[in-house]
């Protein structure tokens, strides 16, 4: 099942370094762009439904290095 998540950053330039960041993550499967705006980045995933699936919290943790925050997609 695909998951989508998006994140709010301070500057158009912090968001680029946390697109930057996610491509070495060493987290598979995943898609990131731009999101309504140069200040958002929207992540896509599949989500694997063997037991508990980290990558949400992992995003999370690498966001929040960069100051950025889990916003609403709608």
């Amino acid at each position: 099942m695909e998951t989508q998540i998006a994140f709010a950053f301070d500057s158009a330039q912090v968001a680029n370094r946390f697109l930057n960041a996610l491509k070495s993550s060493g987290i598979d499967n995943l898609k990131a762009k731009l999101f309504r705006g140069s200040e958002k980045v929207i992540v896509s995933y599949c989500y694997e439904d063997k037991g508990f699936d980290q990558t949400a919290a992992t995003l999370d943790d690498l966001a929040s290095r960069y100051d950025g925050c889990e916003i609403s997609i709608r």
